[in-house]
């Protein structure tokens, strides 16, 4: 998708722009159908089939908008397929996807950012993907703590991961730089001091 000139529209706030980023979430990874539609097998949905479902629902977005949102989201959770015409949501999803990621050989270590509130349940089953299909981890602490901090005061998991992968734990990594796992067992998890 063309990035030229996407920063020289002034009525694209960044509050509007976030908000719609969130609705965005929602629909490419949970609820497609609360606005009419349906993903194919690998999370795709036509831009246009998107745009017109948005506009029905009182909630339009304009191509540009679209455009914006994918390319300036600091955490890359969209992307265009190559010629443009379809989109979905990297990772994240709690419907059942087909992203085709191939395994990846981790670092030695990934971080997952939680609040104590989780901890008693983390060591005692690990970390589980909950709703999602995978467990999120972070290849560096601040992202970690920045996923942490959306809940209060973060706590820091520091993740072995060579030593899961060498144990026989596959590891993905998705467009957006985020590792994904099926599982990591509470052995493999530490609590970082920092």
């Amino acid at each position: 998708m063309p990035e030229a000139h996407l920063d020289s529209y002034p009525n694209d706030s960044c509050v509007n722009l976030v908000k719609q980023s969130k609705m965005l979430s929602r629909i490419l990874r949970h609820e497609p159908e609360s606005v009419g539609l349906s993903l194919d097998p690998e999370g795709w949905v036509e831009v246009d089939s998107l745009l017109c479902a948005l506009a029905h629902q009182g909630k339009p977005v304009s191509l540009r908008q679209l455009q914006k949102i994918v390319l300036k989201n600091d955490k890359k959770r969209f992307s265009f397929s190559p010629d443009g015409k379809r989109i979905r949501a990297v990772q994240g999803h709690s419907l059942e996807v087909e992203l085709n990621l191939l395994p990846a050989l981790p670092p030695e270590a990934l971080y997952h950012g939680t609040v104590g509130s989780f901890l008693k349940a983390i060591r005692q089953d690990g970390l589980k993907p909950m709703s999602r299909h995978h467990v999120h981890l972070s290849q560096d602490r601040s992202q970690a703590f920045k996923v942490g901090s959306r809940r209060g005061t973060p706590v820091i998991l520091t993740v072995q991961a060579s030593r899961m992968h060498k144990a026989g734990h596959q590891f993905y990594l998705a467009d957006n730089g985020v590792w994904l796992t099926d599982w990591v067992p509470a052995e493999y998890l530490e609590e970082d001091d920092h």
